[in-house]
């Protein structure tokens, strides 16, 4: 299983398998960045305004910057917390931020997406 989920978990795969909701554990810290259980790296956008409950990445944006998601039942603990997103479906912030992941990585570790246009960064704590 652990296999078949690293190849769900790339390019247009990642999106579809993030958006449905089966990736959802807070994230972690690994390597001085934020990750989800699988070790992949998750970002924040500049865009998006801190604390204002909701994410501006959506439709087209969140092809390339799915959102990690998080399921219905969950109970966020220290700086995270989850918002609800336009379509109805959950999202992790960190501070305030929402979370999301790089359709250009590829492995856990990969942090591709950091300096993307000067506005999406590595989430870190």
């Amino acid at each position: 299983m652990k296999s078949t989920r690293f190849l769900l978990c790339t390019g247009v795969a990642l999106c579809l398998l993030t958006y449905s909701g089966m990736l959802v554990a807070q994230p972690l810290v690994r390597d001085g960045a934020l990750t989800d259980e699988a070790g992949m790296s998750l970002y924040i956008w500049d865009n998006d305004v801190a604390n204002s409950g909701k994410s501006l990445c959506p439709g087209g944006c969140s092809l390339n910057w799915p959102p990690y998601a998080a399921k219905e039942d969950v109970k966020p603990t220290g700086e995270y917390a989850v918002i609800v997103r336009e379509d109805g479906r959950k999202q992790w912030t960190y501070k305030g931020k929402p979370l999301y992941r790089w359709f250009g990585d590829k492995k856990p570790g990969d942090r591709e997406g950091d300096g993307f246009r000067q506005l999406w960064h590595l989430a870190t704590p």
